[in-house]
């Protein structure tokens, strides 16, 4: 049975009864250095890192002779190609499967030489570029909704029983998509209608989450299932979405019925996305404004322990998404 024939025939008993981001990025999807600027880069989490160009657009747009590189990592030794950095012979840099220790600071040391025509006199020229490179993750999103009914009065049993019934059926639409409804809560209000004085209404709240029990058996063994969680809670939304629309839309073009004493109140719906980021992330608008949205790794000096939205300061941690402070 379609979920709005269900609650619609409750309410008549009741009433019967009662992007990668960086701030450097070009057109060809690289990124140069700003002399005398650190470039902020952003890496999302077990993914590539874009390619780092060990000069500044200008340098690269002209001819360069003798040129050499040297790439200095966040541990401030020489970095040397591996199975996750690689480095090619013109200077580029890309870190493969980015994790949070990987953060922080790679600097390259950039040289190259001047010939002058007449005595062919050479000059080394030297250059440093700094890149700031933050791990992040999507964060993990969930939606806070509320929803008003009207009732008979707020005395009696048939308001708890609608409340429950609301929240099973809203259950069962989202119960395949491992989301689940949790902190539900009404409270009856006498509310002033123009034209229709005083009614009462339930002004029903609750939060969309997506970690239903056995969420993770729909990661299909991804390492991160931010990106399957949220899918799903954004259907789940949109379940939801539909089935107030449908009530509203009943009520509304159903001309030979009366309206039952507890219904939808249309257009009451409303609905607010919720953040939270994993232990280790936080978001900081400030400090990553090319990233505001996202949930950027902890610096050091700074820990999250929890599915908060920032991280916290401690003076003592000294690496990068730190869970704890110690």
């Amino acid at each position: 049975m379609r979920a709005w024939v269900l609650l619609s025939a409750v309410l008549w008993y009741l009433t019967g009864v009662g992007w990668q981001r960086n701030s450097e990025r070009t057109e060809k999807g690289f990124i140069y250095g700003k002399p005398g600027h650190p470039v902020k880069v952003y890496v999302k989490l077990h993914h590539n890192s874009p390619v780092l160009v060990c000069m500044d657009f200008k340098r690269a747009e002209k001819e360069t002779v003798d040129p050499t590189y040297l790439w200095v990592g966040p541990n401030e030794k020489p970095l040397s190609g591996n199975n996750r950095i690689n480095i090619t012979n013109t200077g580029k840099l890309t870190v493969k499967d980015f994790l949070e220790p990987l953060s922080g600071l790679y600097t390259c040391s950039f040289s190259y030489k001047t010939i002058k025509a007449e005595t062919q006199e050479e000059k080394v020229v030297k250059q440093r570029y700094d890149f700031m490179i933050f791990a992040y993750r999507e964060p993990d999103y969930s939606y806070q909704m509320a929803v008003r009914f009207t009732t008979k009065s707020c005395e009696g049993k048939y308001n708890d029983l609608l409340f429950r019934v609301l929240k099973k059926i809203l259950d069962n639409l989202i119960f395949d998509l491992s989301c689940h409804i949790i902190e539900p809560s009404y409270k009856c209000h006498f509310v002033k209608v123009p034209k229709h004085g005083l009614i009462h209404e339930l002004f029903i709240a609750f939060q969309v989450n997506p970690f239903a029990p056995g969420w993770k058996g729909t990661c299909n063994e991804s390492i991160d299932c931010e990106d399957t969680t949220n899918h799903n809670i954004l259907q789940a939304r949109n379940r939801i979405e539909e089935f107030f629309r449908s009530q509203a839309y009943i009520f509304n073009h159903d001309l030979n019925k009366t309206l039952p004493a507890m219904h939808f109140v249309d257009h009451s719906f409303q609905i607010v996305r919720m953040d939270s980021c994993r232990p280790g992330f936080g978001k900081n608008e400030g400090l990553h404004s090319n990233c505001a949205t996202c949930c950027v790794v902890c610096s050091p000096g700074t820990f999250s322990p929890d599915v908060d939205v920032t991280c916290q300061t401690c003076i003592s941690v000294q690496i990068y998404g730190a869970k704890s402070c110690q």
